[in-house]
């Protein structure tokens, strides 16, 4: 794969990202195949930028079918006010375009999951240029990024949002901020779950303060997980001097913190019918009765019971009944003190 830092993007904009004002258009990642040798693929953008500020990078749809973060950030596109901006925005609902369009997790174009794609290729598959333009193009422009995800089509989280643990106290204190600006009601570190692969890492090597999270799933736009998206976005954003002050008439009660390791995971150890023991927002023990894998071709037998490693709070609960071997059916979180 070459190196994103020494590749020049084949990916081109109708944008001008140092001009002022609000601008409207696409990326053009290039896409040649059999009805079209010369044709690129379109991903939806705003910028709008006015006077000293940072600069902000609001994106959705990573993986195709995940909506709430999309829809929230479009929601803002249309009530942005230029006169009260102060920075710059770039705002991108989905990501990965043509898995949107399809409403699928992966781009039915070549399969790829963006977000286990970077740092991307310059002269690669659609996905990968994608990413390689995010990590070299769009990433040195900003000083903050959220990338809004949801459990999508097989899985449904409680709504949360994700950071990195910082390791230092500048850090502490800037995520701090963040945390309370967004008003989340529960939080979860990223200590298990990033890899070099994924968008926050990229993030990280490129010195960009970065959260995601995980507001809904179920392939739909949840309401509850929509609504705190759109008040995280409009509190961190006036946090940061963005925008102007509101008042949030849901602000939730402080913000309950989360890790989660490896026995916190429960997996189907057989192909089946998966009926769940357990629901989003239970408390678990170790132990506890996960779910039941039923037969289909032995539909006479005993199922096959699946019990909880761990113990915590259940955060996410798969969707689909069937499995396979090896299918992760939901995940807990152990619940932390605030860092005094």
């Amino acid at each position: 794969m070459a190196a994103p830092d020494s590749t020049p993007t084949q990916v081109t904009t109708d944008i001008d990202f140092s001009r002022s004002g609000i601008q409207t258009g696409s990326l053009q990642v290039p896409y040649s195949h059999d009805r079209d040798a010369y044709g690129f693929l379109p991903v939806p953008l705003m910028v709008a930028q006015n006077g000293e500020g940072p600069t902000v990078l609001l994106t959705g749809a990573n993986h195709g079918d995940e909506y709430e973060g999309s829809v929230a950030i479009m929601h803002l596109m249309r009530e942005l006010k230029l006169d009260q901006l102060r920075g710059r925005l770039i705002l991108i609902p989905a990501l990965n375009f043509p898995a949107y369009l399809n409403g699928t997790r992966t781009s039915p174009l070549d399969k790829g999951n963006l977000n286990r794609l970077f740092p991307g290729d310059a002269n690669g598959t659609p996905t990968q240029m994608i990413a390689h333009y995010i990590q070299t193009e769009l990433m040195p422009l900003a000083d903050y990024i959220v990338d809004f995800h949801a459990g999508g089509t097989t899985m449904d989280y409680l709504p949360m949002l994700f950071v990195n643990r910082p390791l230092d106290s500048e850090a502490v204190v800037k995520t701090e901020q963040l945390i309370e600006a967004f008003g989340a009601p529960r939080l979860m570190y990223l200590d298990n779950l990033e890899s070099d692969l994924m968008i926050g890492s990229a993030a990280r090597k490129n010195g960009t303060f970065f959260a995601t999270g995980e507001f809904g799933g179920k392939g739909a736009v949840g309401l509850e997980g929509l609504a705190i998206v759109e008040r995280g976005i409009k509190g961190l954003l006036h946090a940061l001097g963005v925008v102007p002050a509101f008042e949030p008439k849901d602000r939730p009660a402080p913000t309950r913190r989360y890790s989660f390791r490896k026995e916190h995971y429960i997996f189907s150890p057989v192909p089946g019918i998966f009926e769940p023991a357990f629901k989003l927002g239970d408390q678990i023990k170790t132990g506890d009765l996960a779910g039941l894998i039923h037969d289909p071709y032995r539909p006479w037998n005993e199922p096959e019971h699946v019990y909880f490693r761990g113990s915590g709070l259940a955060v996410m609960l798969r969707t689909l009944a069937r499995v396979e071997a090896g299918t992760c059916l939901g995940h807990l979180a152990e619940e932390e003190q605030p860092p005094v």
